[in-house]
């Protein structure tokens, strides 16, 4: 669930413009979304996502040593498509809202490992506790979008975290400790 936000981050490092310098960029998030999937007691994988975050990147097509990119997730925005379950995760044996809005994400390097591919590194906050995490990214597309007509990036992005490393430690093993992250971003020039 915290990967979520490392995974959003990770597409936004990215982000490419169309004439090949630096730019800032920020999440298009009608057309993003940070899912997860974890295992429920062996027999199915849950699937939610978080319904409001934000982010920002910079980023440089020849040269990605050089993007840099933070998301905020907010955390009561979680949605598993059922109230109780939805009210159990904001809860202290999970996220803790109150206490704890918001799940952040900051970019500490891109590698590029491909024509198109490459590992985004940064610091995952999640209940107080900052772990690194490594994400893996496909930029999908970067060029000017036909209807806005500004510089426009999508992309994908996967990766897993342990959650007791943050701290959430209810119903392991039998919730999985485990969770996968996909996301899907498309952000636009500021």
């Amino acid at each position: 669930m915290k990967t979520f936000l490392a995974f959003v981050v990770s597409a936004l490092a990215l982000t490419a413009t169309a004439d090949a310098k630096p730019a800032d960029y920020e999440f298009d998030t009608v057309h993003s979304q940070i899912i997860f999937k974890v295992n429920h007691l062996g027999y199915s994988n849950s699937y939610g996502k978080f319904r409001a975050f934000e982010g920002t990147l910079s980023f440089d097509p020849e040269d990605w040593s050089t993007a840099q990119t933070e998301v905020s997730i907010n955390t009561k925005s979680i949605d598993l498509e059922n109230k109780k379950w939805n009210d159990h995760m904001r809860s202290a044996d999970f996220f803790d809202v109150e206490q704890f809005p918001a799940m952040t994400f900051k970019s500490t390097k891109l590698e590029k490992t491909g024509e198109n591919s490459g590992k985004l590194h940064g610091d995952l906050t999640i209940l107080g506790t900052t772990k690194p995490i490594t994400l893996d990214l496909t930029l999908n597309q970067a060029g000017i979008h036909p209807m806005s007509e500004e510089p426009h990036v999508g992309f994908s992005a996967t990766g897993s975290i342990k959650r007791s490393e943050f701290g959430m430690i209810y119903g392991v093993p039998a919730v999985g400790d485990d969770v996968h992250i996909i996301i899907e971003v498309e952000a636009s020039a500021k």
